[in-house]
């Protein structure tokens, strides 16, 4: 899949919940685009000298346009909070593989934390193939009850929650949330912290369920070349020879048993 570098330009960005942004992007990057994938966003004046990656939320393909969905952790992210509608930023897209979707008739999506955004363009096109929004458990895992995205997973998907204090949902991870609903499906699609997917492939192998993880990794280049991602797998990468794999290149959507997490 070609990768486009260009000028987005901004069509709106707004605070979901204190630290928590969401913003539109009118690139040519959402044409090709697919659930699962990322961008690399660069810094105005290149003081922040690598790009950041941000997980694909929505995928608007008729009016070209990306959503973004991100937590403000540092400067780079800082300085994209900042940014006005019409302003343009310099992307770089679409990265990494997306999650498959064609591996069963109901499936379970979890996310955590800032792994919430991309389960949302996965449940909007699982539900845009044919598979009913009941056959769609949507797992997603917060901080607290400032929660983000919920009414969007709710239009595609049946939605739980977890909350690590327990003030919403499920008191506790989302696998207590799989567990105290009694959630079975063919698949497992996840994205967040390694000790969340840690735990899911562990319950897909005890349940014999296939399970799909999105690995978050610190990332430099973004496309595969500086192997500053790099991630244990289980076979020898035919790329370094070694049994490692590059997450933006090779992921970071991963079988959960092709790697070590």
């Amino acid at each position: 899949m070609k990768k486009i570098v260009e000028m987005g330009e901004v069509l709106s960005q707004e605070m979901l919940q204190p630290g928590i942004y969401s913003m539109w992007l009118k690139t040519e990057i959402a044409k090709t685009a697919v659930p699962g994938q990322f961008v690399s966003l660069y810094s105005r004046d290149g003081a922040t000298k690598l790009p950041r990656p941000i997980s694909l939320c929505e995928i608007d393909e008729e009016n070209m346009a990306i959503r973004l969905v991100y937590r403000v952790v540092g400067k780079g992210t800082e300085e994209l909070s900042n940014y006005q509608a019409k302003e343009e930023i310099k992307v770089m897209g679409p990265l990494g593989n997306g999650f498959p979707l064609d591996q069963g008739k109901r499936v379970i999506l979890v996310g955590g934390g800032i792994g919430v955004p991309p389960m949302l363009e996965t449940a909007k096109r699982l539900n845009k193939s044919g598979i009913k929004k009941e056959d769609i458990l949507c797992v997603m895992g917060y901080r607290n009850k400032d929660t983000f995205l919920t009414e969007e997973f709710e239009t595609y998907a049946i939605l739980y929650i977890a909350t690590d204090d327990g003030s919403l949902g499920t008191h506790g991870t989302v696998i207590d949330a799989i567990k105290e609903n009694n959630l079975t499906a063919d698949v497992i699609l996840s994205c967040g912290p390694k000790p969340m997917l840690r735990g899911l492939k562990e319950f897909g192998l005890d349940k014999n369920i296939l399970v799909y993880v999105s690995m978050e990794e610190r990332m430099a280049c973004g496309v595969g070349a500086c192997l500053g991602c790099v991630c244990q797998s289980t076979d020898v990468d035919d790329h370094s020879k070694v049994h490692n794999k590059r997450v933006c290149k090779d992921g970071p959507v991963f079988l959960s048993t092709e790697v070590e997490i």
